[in-house]
């Protein structure tokens, strides 16, 4: 039986913890990832614009699988500053991928980015943007609770013609499997069906967490109706979240899980994985259910862990407020 975690958060996973952090005045922000030591993770990337850092080393065939912190953040290119500063702070404790006993401990801190230039914030940083600062603070907040909606890296996000956000949810089973997820939503596609308000989502929704509007019956004609209103250039709009888990998985079975969790975005947001779209997804396994891996765990996994995305998606548009003249989901349909 699968049910709602206690907090339906991505830290009813164990030993998970979130961290946000926010400038008012530029409309950005960042949230950082941080699990238990020796946690592994993969990433699986579809969008055709993406903005990340050490992805690449997260492919099962290479030599690093574990991780330190996960970062998501705005402010495209820039945002990347936000996973070197918290580096710089992990490797200050001494934590980190040792390649040698005589050798300097190397943090991974892999990364995503959202662009959130373009949502009428205060973009003049000149030589200074806000990033740096920002992925210190976002350390310096890590807690189990997380605030949905404008927050972190969904602080400044658009989500078609919405308001976007930063959206999580959760599934435990019986058996103690654990499975959360964590998503920025500044999709070129939409979330909902623009003539009625009803989420994409809505198949996957537990417990009315994104308002109970129930199924959309029908589609409209127009095939991008309710994306993004302004002129899309490449790397304009992204997702991109991370998917966690308790079980122990290889980096294989990681990989797979990530490949599967993709279908959650394609339930909650139409069109997904666009031309101008940078989506990612992480996974994470923290390890701390001792049980033996199995085919049918990765499959449940996976299929909980596209749930848990398309769910968070929703969860972080209906969750959103209105900012800078971009209306959120509650301001056009409540």
């Amino acid at each position: 039986m699968i049910n709602l975690g206690k907090k339906n958060l991505i830290t009813d996973v164990d030993g998970i913890l979130v961290g946000n952090a926010h400038n008012k005045d530029v409309a950005t922000g960042c949230t950082v990832i941080t699990p238990i030591e020796g946690s592994l993770a993969s990433a699986d990337v579809r969008g055709g614009a993406p903005g990340t850092r050490e992805v690449g080393a997260l492919n099962p065939y290479n030599l690093i699988d574990s991780v330190d912190s996960i970062v998501l953040s705005g402010g495209s290119t820039w945002g990347l500053e936000a996973a070197s500063s918290i580096a710089s702070s992990i490797g200050g404790e001494g934590r980190g991928y040792r390649p040698s006993p005589k050798s300097k401990n190397v943090p991974m801190v892999p990364a995503a980015i959202l662009y959130d230039l373009a949502n009428g914030g205060d973009k003049d940083w000149s030589k200074n943007p806000p990033y740096s600062s920002l992925g210190l603070e976002a350390v310096s907040n890590l807690s189990d609770k997380i605030e949905l909606g404008n927050f972190g890296a969904g602080y400044g996000s658009i989500a078609g013609s919405l308001k976007g956000g930063l959206g999580s949810a959760s599934f435990v089973s019986n058996d103690g499997i654990q499975v959360g997820g964590l998503f920025a939503v500044n999709s070129y596609g939409s979330v909902v069906n623009n003539e009625t308000g009803q989420f994409w989502a809505a198949t996957d929704e537990t417990e009315n967490e994104f308002g109970g509007m129930g199924v959309p019956t029908f589609a409209p004609n127009d095939a991008l109706s309710g994306t993004a209103a302004r002129e899309t250039l490449p790397g304009q709009n992204t997702t991109i979240g991370v998917i966690a888990t308790n079980v122990k998985l290889d980096s294989k079975a990681a990989k797979r899980i990530a490949i599967m969790s993709h279908s959650g975005m394609s339930r909650a947001i139409r069109p997904i994985h666009s031309p101008v779209d940078g989506d990612v997804i992480f996974v994470l396994s923290t390890g701390t259910l001792n049980r033996e891996l199995s085919l049918n765990d990765v499959n449940t996994i996976g299929e909980l862990g596209a749930r848990v995305c398309s769910r968070s998606i929703a969860r972080g548009v209906y969750e959103a407020e209105s900012i800078l003249g971009i209306k959120s989901w509650r301001e056009v349909y409540e």
